[in-house]
């Protein structure tokens, strides 16, 4: 009767007891990361820098006030009182309007600044009619600054997808390195039950007593791979609290009683948002978004270089008035001016366009070879997905059939027609083929977030 119950208990597959674990699924996972993680929010930066980069080019475009006083006092005369102030408004087209008033008295004042006793009001308004009309340099800075909003917006999106992709890919890990844990408890409990029921067998007599020497071999194998596997959970736990954060910047640790979400497989692609793929729009791909942002900001600068070969012709009209006769108007009172200057070979100007042009045509050549690369990669990993799914079948039976011998090998045992070598071996042989059904589940996870990663929506 002993015999039977030890046999009993030898073909018996024990799984441990499982604690009231709760599983941290990897969508709640994602959550903590997208909302809390400091990197996450680092990029989330780029969006308000670029907003204050355009706040800093409409600076260009603000009124200004102007005030310039000199006085000069020396042994109870007044030399000179001087006081030039302005109003300036730059708009959009490089023309300038302009207010100012004026006033100058003393008795060593210099003959060109002699004013009215009242002052002088001017109102006048300067137009570049060559070079700077239809761009300059603060219209160029304003439509880069726009531009650069859809860019930072990109990069931010690149970066955020970064950060979860290695979230993810950490998660997998200690997905991975949970389940081989779990798989090697069981069958440390199988080995420990085996060497058990084996030493009363050979203490009874019924069986040799090298066969003690085999259990002994496989159950500290079980340990020596559950030792190592606990440690890779370990390493990967602290790994995956690297993402893990509360607000005010407050990091987690993973609990002992959290376990990763069983049926992953089954829910990734949902949770990640690519089941349904259908016609990838590369155009509204962040990379995409980039280098279509920097061509665009590329072509501003060309187009300014253009118009610096243009001749610098800036015309100027003052209206001048003393400030108790501003109602009536005097053409004949006013103050020209024009400004014009051109180089005579345009060395400097016409290499800024060349080389403009050609940062153009680098740009887009790089966007070529990346929309390219981005549609042969999507497809590679979409195969590379099928073919894991494929092998993850073949795998699924593998491990079936070889259950069904080891379950075959322990009757053939209890009926003395077969040996614990045998059993071991078959044993060995589910081991592997178990350790590999979760490597290549562990592949496949990995495929599906580098396929999110590529295709980049975050």
């Amino acid at each position: 009767m002993k015999k039977i119950v030890v046999f009993l208990l030898f073909s018996i597959s024990l799984f441990a007891q499982e604690k009231n674990l709760k599983e941290l699924t990897f969508n709640e996972y994602l959550g903590f990361v997208k909302k809390y993680h400091p990197l996450v929010k680092q990029a989330n930066l780029k969006l308000n820098e670029a907003q204050a980069s355009l706040m800093q080019a409409r600076g260009a475009f603000d009124p200004k006030i102007e005030v310039d006083f000199n006085e000069k006092q020396f042994k109870d005369s007044q030399y000179f009182s001087i006081l030039n102030s302005s109003f300036k408004i730059p708009t959009w087209y490089g023309i300038e309007l302009k207010a100012g008033f004026n006033n100058a008295e003393g008795i060593y004042l210099n003959p060109e600044n002699t004013l009215p006793n009242s002052g002088l009001t001017s109102f006048g308004i300067t137009v570049p009619v060559g070079q700077g009309l239809f761009i300059n340099q603060r219209m160029a800075d304003i439509r880069k600054a726009k531009i650069a909003i859809n860019l930072n917006a990109a990069e931010r999106n690149l970066e955020a997808i970064e950060v979860i992709y290695e979230a993810s890919v950490s998660y997998m890990n200690w997905k991975r390195s949970y389940e081989e844990v779990k798989l090697y408890e069981t069958y440390l409990e199988n080995a420990i039950i085996r060497y058990n029921g084996i030493s009363k067998l050979i203490e009874q007599g019924d069986k040799p007593a090298i066969d003690s020497i085999e259990a002994g071999i496989t159950l500290k194998t079980r340990r020596l791979n559950l030792e190592d596997a606990r440690l890779k959970l370990t390493k990967a736990k602290l790994d995956l609290s690297n993402y893990l954060w509360l607000e005010d910047n407050i990091p987690l640790e993973l609990n002992d009683d959290l376990q990763p979400e069983n049926e992953l497989s089954k829910t990734i692609r949902e949770t990640l948002q690519i089941n349904e793929l259908g016609e990838i729009d590369l155009n509204n791909h962040p990379k995409i978004q980039a280098l279509d942002s920097k061509i665009n900001m590329l072509k501003i600068e060309k187009n300014l270089k253009a118009n610096s070969i243009l001749p610098k012709l800036d015309l100027s009209y003052n209206y001048l008035s003393e400030p108790s006769y501003i109602d009536n108007y005097r053409f004949e009172d006013y103050k020209i001016g024009i400004n014009f200057s051109f180089p005579l070979f345009l060395r400097k100007e016409r290499g800024g366009l060349k080389l403009a042009n050609l940062k153009i045509q680098d740009a887009e050549f790089g966007l070529q070879f990346e929309r390219k690369s981005l549609e042969n990669k999507i497809k590679a990993q979409q195969q590379e997905i099928t073919s894991i799914q494929t092998q993850r079948e073949y795998n699924g039976r593998l491990v079936k059939d070889f259950s069904t011998l080891l379950n075959s090998e322990e009757r053939l045992f209890e009926m003395g027609e077969s040996s614990l070598f045998l059993i071991n071996s078959r044993e060995n042989s589910l081991v592997s083929s178990k350790i590999n059904d979760i490597a290549l589940e562990n592949r496949y996870l990995n495929a599906v977030i580098g396929l999110y990663k590529t295709l980049a929506n975050p």
